[in-house]
């Protein structure tokens, strides 16, 4: 039996949600990158390969956040290939697969397009800087563009559109929980969350 199209359903939620409610968030310097400290701690302890990786990575996505560099496939595609150490980083070519194969994300003709189209939305500032970071994780993790390192994407590329805008959280660990493509109340839970965060010291 075909597995539904969680990326359809994906489509749908993030039409449907109310991102508008996302709370605002302040621009005030952390104690520490949550990001970094998330790497140096339990993801060094882990793996220290993977850990030099993504700190690699994020250094570029930050750079990349100095010089207020819109978001687009070829900028996700060079931090991933810090993150894989790979010389490249193509968009997949077939249907992908995650929580152990219960979600599907089709590939179709215009599944890379209508990609480009949502990463083009993360400067839209008529929608809340918290509902943007917390799309753009979701959209990266449900168009599942990569072969492989997809969550690691979708966390730096919701660092990224927060860094653009000088946001930094303190922490990161508390994003990382299972995500559904069919979710909508966990999408907007995503935004409030961020927020939590952003206002922690």
């Amino acid at each position: 039996m075909t597995v539904p199209d969680s990326l359809s359903a994906w489509l749908r939620v993030r039409r449907e949600t109310d991102w508008r409610s996302a709370p605002a968030l302040r621009r005030v310097p952390p104690a520490r990158d949550g990001f970094r400290t998330w790497c140096e701690g339990p993801v060094r302890r882990r793996d220290p390969v993977r850990a030099e990786r993504l700190l690699a990575a994020h250094a570029v996505a930050r750079a990349d956040a100095v010089r207020r560099a819109p978001l687009d496939f070829a900028l996700l595609a060079g931090w991933q290939r810090e993150v894989l150490g790979a010389a490249a980083a193509p968009f997949r070519v077939n249907d992908a697969y995650a929580k152990a194969g219960r979600e599907r994300y089709a590939l179709t003709s215009h599944t890379q397009s209508d990609f480009a189209s949502c990463l083009r939305e993360t400067t839209d500032q008529d929608l809340p800087l918290a509902a943007r970071a917390a799309r753009v994780y979701l959209d990266v993790a449900f168009f599942h563009p990569f072969a492989d390192g997809n969550a690691r994407a979708a966390l730096l590329a919701l660092v990224h559109v927060l860094a653009r805008e000088d946001i930094v959280l303190p922490e990161v660990g508390p994003l990382q929980t299972t995500r559904y493509a069919d979710d909508p109340v966990g999408a907007a839970d995503l935004a409030t969350l961020i927020g939590v965060l952003n206002h922690r010291r």
